[in-house]
């Protein structure tokens, strides 16, 4: 594998060039830079327990005490306000508009793809902007929740119904995955951006493309993948910035 960054990125830009069709699968390291931390990074959820991501993300424990939730998603929404996609979010935008890229398959719930402008994303674990009663399904806006949990309090349908925003925890099926195996198999280039490939189903999909897979993580990924042609471990916007100059 390479070691210089300039040298990596001078190759990730020819596999770019040369490539017909690109699918991405990106997790939580790809926005850590717009200040959203990594839940398994060093100051992350599931290290600073600062929620009890057994509490938080549950979905048994969810129907029995919603409360740890709501607390957590005050916080996220909170954040979410205040922050704006990366470098890397429209390095990926503009390659799709180029029609380079056919679509991302993301694990994050914070749409900062969509908010640089990304048009195909299959968010495997939904985001907070739908919002349904788990007794009746009654649909509610963001903008009613939002107000609700950034107020400290727990969302309730006129039925009395918690209302929980569409995002999959623990206990439920990810969404999309069908549509996330047929984008992996399609392409000729798949890039893995920001995550460690750790959580299940979503470490499955880069196992099932044919193309040449490239790794960009700032921690090692291990993937039983032959198809892998370059793994890089860098800051990703840093790396994906050399890519663009690259490519200019």
């Amino acid at each position: 594998m390479l070691d210089d960054l300039q040298a990596q990125a001078q190759r990730c830009s020819e596999l770019i060039k040369q490539s017909k069709s690109i699918s991405v699968l990106t997790g939580a390291g790809i926005s850590t830079g717009a200040g959203i931390p990594d839940f398994r990074g060093p100051q992350g959820l599931y290290v600073s327990r600062q929620y009890d991501p057994d509490k938080v993300f549950d979905i048994n424990y969810f129907l029995t005490d919603p409360k740890p939730f709501f607390d957590f998603a005050r916080d996220f929404i909170t954040l979410e306000a205040k922050i704006k996609p990366t470098f890397t979010h429209r390095f990926l935008s503009d390659l799709e508009s180029q029609g380079k890229l056919k679509g991302i398959i993301t694990q994050n719930i914070d749409a900062l793809h969509q908010q640089a402008g990304s048009e195909n994303v299959l968010e495997l674990h939904g985001n907070f902007l739908e919002n349904f009663c788990i007794e009746c399904d009654k649909k509610y806006s963001y903008e009613f929740v939002k107000d609700k949990i950034t107020r400290g309090e727990i969302p309730y349908c006129v039925c009395g119904g918690v209302i929980k925003p569409d995002v999959v925890f623990f206990g439920e099926n990810v969404k999309f995955l069908e549509e996330a195996y047929a984008l992996a198999e399609s392409v000729d280039l798949f890039l893995i951006i920001g995550t460690s490939c750790v959580v299940y189903p979503a470490a499955t999909i880069p196992s099932l493309t044919t193309g040449k897979v490239v790794v960009v993580n700032q921690q090692a990924v291990a993937i039983p993948s032959a198809n892998i042609v370059l793994s890089v471990q860098e800051d990703i916007d840093r790396f994906f910035q050399s890519v663009a100059e690259c490519l200019v």
